[in-house]
C-alpha cells in the first residue's frame, strides 16, 4: 500500500470499529483462551503499553516496524514483538509509556511520532502483563538506533500483515509450553505469535475494513 493512501485514510482509521478479543482471538494460543475478564481481573495484572508504527519505506510503501527481542533469562526473550514496556511511575497514562519506551529501545523521540488511536488491551498469561497498542506513524523512514533490549529492527510491509498466505500455524516449545501449536503469521520468515500476533490480528481487521 502506498503511504500516501495510508495518510489519506488516518481520520476512517480513527474511527473505525475495532474487532477486539474476537479479531483477536484468531491468532490466541489456546493458553490465551483460559481467561476471561474476571480471571484477568483477579490476577491483577501489570499494566504495559506498546507502540504500532508505521512508515514509509525508500518505496513510499506503507511499512510498520517489528523488533526481535534481546536473548536474556526470561519469558520472552528472543521473541518477535513491537517496542514496548512496562508502566514507569514518570509516565502520565499508557500513551505516554509506548513513546517513552519506543524512544528507549529504537531512538524514535516522541515528537516525531502522530499517535492515530488506542486499541483493544492484550492480556499476557506468562508475565501477567495487560499491555494497550498504541497505533501510531511518522512521515518518514526513521533511523532506528536500538538498545540492549533489542537484537534488530524488522521492516514489514502492510501488505503482508493483509495477504492471508502469511497466517499459519507452528508447534513452539517455550519455558511455559512444550511444542504446542499456535496461530501465527510468518513475517519476513520470522514466526509471530502470542500477544502481538492477537495484536496484529485486530490491526488487520482494522485495516481491512477501512481500505
Amino acid at each position: 500500500m502506498n503511504f500516501d493512501t495510508f495518510k489519506s485514510n488516518l481520520n476512517i482509521l480513527e474511527t473505525a470499529k475495532l474487532g477486539g478479543l474476537e479479531a483477536q482471538f484468531k491468532l490466541a494460543p489456546e493458553l490465551r483462551k483460559r481467561y476471561d475478564a474476571d480471571k484477568i481481573r483477579q490476577s491483577n495484572p501489570k499494566k504495559a503499553a506498546v507502540l504500532a508504527l508505521f512508515y514509509p519505506n525508500i518505496n513510499n510503501q506503507t511499512t510498520f516496524l517489528l523488533t526481535e527481542r534481546a536473548t536474556y533469562k526470561g519469558t520472552h526473550s528472543a521473541q518477535i514483538s513491537f517496542p514496548g514496556g512496562k508502566i514507569d511511575k514518570t509516565d502520565a497514562n499508557l500513551k505516554a509509556t509506548a513513546l517513552r519506551e519506543a524512544y528507549e529501545e529504537v531512538g524514535l523521540h516522541p515528537s516525531e511520532i502522530e499517535v492515530i488511536r488506542e486499541l483493544t488491551d492484550v492480556f499476557i498469561p506468562p508475565s501477567n502483563f495487560l499491555a494497550t497498542p498504541f497505533l501510531g506513524f511518522v512521515n518518514t523512514k526513521p533511523v532506528f538506533k536500538k538498545n540492549y533490549e533489542v537484537a534488530q529492527t524488522i521492516e514489514v510491509l502492510l501488505e503482508d500483515l493483509l495477504n492471508d498466505n502469511t497466517l499459519t500455524t507452528k508447534a513452539l516449545k517455550t519455558s511455559y509450553m512444550n511444542k504446542i501449536d499456535v496461530p501465527c503469521f510468518k513475517l519476513n520468515n520470522y514466526i509471530v505469535w502470542g500477544a502481538t500476533a492477537m495484536m496484529l490480528s485486530e490491526i488487520k481487521e482494522l485495516f481491512n475494513s477501512t481500505f
